[in-house]
């Protein structure tokens, strides 16, 4: 008979955010798929459970997620959890549901929390509908246009980021949107030192330039209004926005930079079609 695969969210910080139905789950599987099993022990031994751990992540083999559909297949319950939160949220694991569901093995969810919900809930950000970014990439085109989809969305965009690179995103973020956009930076939620801190992309970068941040952070930022879409940037007039922003007063380097999200064109390109729309001008 099959086993069953159960996905398990974890706490995102303080260990008394789990579900019952989760604490009871984690004790009757015969084996949990941890993310890090030093971090999911702390959290087994918080609450008493004794089932075997065994690591499974983003740099298991693929070889892994076949023992672990064997397991399965012989009748072994399985839970796979993440290191905080709900499994496979910008976490890894895709792969092994696949791979049971294809298995016909069951896969059943165990919800509990979640990171993005958490943020959107204290951020104090306006939101109707909202849009799951992940992380962002660390640079190129890829982060240029994720940069540019944050820009245009009208739902609210919420990401994840590193503590280090948390101030150098909020810097990219004020680049592309507007400063009457509310942006929320949300760190150690749930923790004892929880911080949210809101206002524009800008101050928040300010705020937090000197600052040495610990633990994983979430940002929130607001949709675009519809009365700022009509000013919003498109593709087509490229040679138009640029000599509109060099007519405010900004550098030709500045102008660069900003515009650079909204195109895939690196900014040494877009400076060097600035300067020759300059000197043709």
């Amino acid at each position: 008979m099959s086993g069953r695969l159960s996905i398990v969210a974890t706490p995102i910080g303080n260990l008394e955010d789990i579900t019952l139905r989760a604490l009871r789950v984690l004790r009757e599987a015969d084996l949990i798929l941890a993310e890090d099993t030093r971090h999911t022990r702390k959290l087994c031994s918080h609450h008493s459970i004794d089932s075997k751990l065994r690591a499974f992540h983003a740099h298991s083999p693929p070889r892994a997620v076949q023992q672990c559909i064997d397991d399965m297949l012989e009748g072994q319950h399985l839970a796979l959890v993440s290191d905080a939160g709900t499994p496979l949220i910008s976490d890894p694991g895709n792969l092994l549901v696949q791979a049971a569901r294809t298995a016909g093995i069951l896969v059943e969810a165990i919800p509990g929390p979640s990171a993005v919900a958490t943020a959107l809930c204290v951020s104090g950000v306006p939101f109707d509908s909202y849009r799951f970014v992940g992380f962002l990439p660390r640079s190129g085109g890829k982060r240029r246009r994720a940069l540019a989809q944050i820009a245009v969305a009208e739902e609210a965009s919420v990401l994840f980021e590193s503590p280090r690179r948390a101030v150098a995103t909020l810097r990219d973020l004020a680049t592309v949107t507007h400063e009457s956009r509310l942006v929320a930076m949300c760190r150690e939620l749930t923790k004892l030192h929880e911080e949210v801190l809101t206002g524009t992309a800008t101050s928040l970068a300010e705020q937090l330039e000197d600052r040495e941040m610990r633990g994983e952070v979430t940002i929130v930022v607001e949709g675009m209004k519809p009365e700022a879409r009509a000013e919003a940037v498109h593709p087509e007039d490229l040679d138009d926005n640029i000599r509109k922003a060099l007519a405010e007063g900004r550098s030709p380097r500045d102008v660069a930079r900003e515009l650079s999200v909204f195109y895939d064109v690196p900014k040494r390109e877009l400076y060097e079609r600035v300067i020759a729309l300059v000197e043709g001008d």
